[in-house]
């Protein structure tokens, strides 16, 4: 766009609104980790060139132009579109969480170039999961990571409030593990065995591929998902429906 300052930058459709009659504004996890918004002007229009660059979840390069208070799309190459995340219902369900929760943890000229591969890499995840509990395990640990890195990382290997190195509960609102004495004072603390407790350490420790690997069953992956779910609630202060959603899709 002739007299328009312009970027190039890589980025992810996290969220899409209606603007007019043919337009959408895009907001965007860029390659740097930070979050942005631009108008793709023409994408609601059936064939326009830009329609399918801009699909949820899809990872593009785009070059915007600045506007006057958004960016504008000048153009638009689709580098990954995560093809097998469409027309499969719990997969959308799990890469709709993931992207809701980096659109709250990605903010606007604040880069994070831990953001976007991570994001990246879930989608990617979510695509290869075999199965409900994968699925699941592939969006707590998104979660539980990204929250970790912005610095809510639970404490799992005592009581986070006296130290006691027995913990049999968990509680998001006290900051992680509990024994059972602080536990009672606790209020919505809830019982964690040791495996629950060796799992959510899994989950932050682990990378994808070393859990897509693994074997949970789906009541183990369920729970962890419900902790991530209230980890995320709590320290971000909000709610999240993708989340609820996915939390209660499961059978």
């Amino acid at each position: 766009m002739p007299g328009r300052r312009t970027t190039r930058t890589r980025a992810t459709v996290l969220a899409r609104t209606k603007l007019a009659e043919k337009d959408l504004i895009l907001t965007l996890l860029l390659a740097d980790g930070s979050q942005g918004r631009a108008v793709a002007k023409g994408a609601r229009r059936p064939g326009g060139r830009l329609a399918a660059r801009v699909e949820l979840f899809c990872e593009t390069d785009f070059l915007i132009a600045a506007g006057r208070s958004l960016g504008v799309v000048a153009e638009a190459q689709l580098v990954d579109a995560h093809p097998a995340l469409r027309g499969d219902f719990e997969r959308v369900s799990a890469a709709s969480a993931v992207a809701q929760v980096a659109r709250l943890t990605s903010f606007e000229d604040a880069p994070d170039p831990f953001l976007h591969p991570i994001c990246s890499r879930a989608l990617a995840a979510c695509e290869q999961a075999e199965g409900r509990a994968a699925l699941d395990l592939v969006v707590a640990a998104y979660v539980m990571k990204v929250l970790a890195h912005g610095g809510w990382r639970p404490e799992l290997d005592a009581c986070c409030a006296c130290g006691e190195p027995e913990v049999s509960w968990f509680s998001a609102a006290a900051g992680g593990a509990l024994c059972a004495s602080c536990a009672r004072t606790v209020a919505g603390a809830q019982p964690a065995d040791a495996s629950e407790l060796a799992w959510l350490r899994a989950l932050l420790s682990c990378t994808f591929d070393e859990l897509l690997r693994s074997d949970p069953d789906e009541g183990t992956a369920l729970r962890l998902l419900v902790d991530a779910h209230l980890w995320a609630a709590t320290h971000l202060d909000c709610r999240l429906r993708a989340l609820e959603f996915l939390v209660g899709a499961t059978p």
